[in-house]
């Protein structure tokens, strides 16, 4: 039942990311705002974001956690919104600051959007108080990390897969993201298409959630920490690229 359970979610996930994608691609084909230029100058589009968003919580369904799905669908929300806005500063001090300024920027959404999604997913995942915190931490501070490293194309769909894989022995839930990833892994690869904001979101919270779901608290406060160190360092590097030399 559980190899069978793996399978369906798997299944899920890659055919309602392939379905959702194609369908976005024909309609939005042309369309400026569906668009964006990535690191080598070409001409890319936004479909895989809200494709694997969706795929993932088909998937996160399909294995039988509702809540994590919710959590996807929500983190993946935020990143469009921040695809949207474009908002060029990048880490979390820049949008604090701003906030403390009395502006609310798009990075100040998906801090605390997505936050609050993962507690609400943590908390449907695990029992104890404690827990129920440390998995709502790992479920945003990965969605965060995802995003962090997803800087060149198939960053994002093949961290997902590395680090989902080993998920796999311990629940369904790790293959929702990892069919989604999958489903278009070759045409971000290929530079026809990008994750975007809300893709990096949607595929990390989907598997923070199996990460979560497969470890006691010991695990969970290890993960945490972890999560939090990489992105106390990923804002100290964004710090650094924007200081004069």
């Amino acid at each position: 039942m559980g190899a069978f359970s793996r399978v369906i979610a798997f299944g899920a996930a890659v055919g309602v990311t392939k379905v959702t994608y194609r369908t976005l691609r024909d309609r939005t084909r042309g369309h400026a705002r569906w668009e964006r230029t990535n690191y080598a100058g070409r001409t890319v589009d936004l479909c895989a974001g809200p494709a694997v968003a969706v795929g993932a919580a088909l998937g996160a369904v399909a294995a039988g956690a509702p809540g994590t799905a919710a959590a996807v669908l929500a983190a993946g929300a935020c990143g469009a919104y921040d695809d949207a806005a474009g908002d060029d500063r990048r880490g979390f001090r820049a949008h604090l600051g701003a906030l403390r300024q009395g502006e609310v920027t798009s990075g100040a959404v998906k801090l605390f959007g997505i936050g609050a999604a993962g507690l609400l997913a943590g908390a449907a995942l695990k029992e104890r108080p404690v827990d129920k915190v440390l998995a709502g931490v790992v479920i945003a501070g990965t969605a965060h990390f995802v995003n962090l490293v997803d800087v060149r194309p198939g960053r994002a769909a093949l961290t997902v897969l590395g680090l989902g894989a080993p998920g796999l022995l311990r629940g369904p839930l790790a293959a929702a993201p990892m069919g989604a990833a999958a489903a278009v892994a070759g045409d971000d690869l290929g530079e026809s298409t990008m994750m975007g904001d809300a893709g990096a979101h949607a595929l990390g919270a989907a598997l923070g959630a199996a990460i979560a779901a497969g470890n006691g608290r010991v695990g969970l406060a290890a993960h945490a920490a972890a999560l939090i160190a990489a992105t106390v360092y990923g804002d100290r590097v964004t710090d650094l690229a924007r200081s004069p030399m």
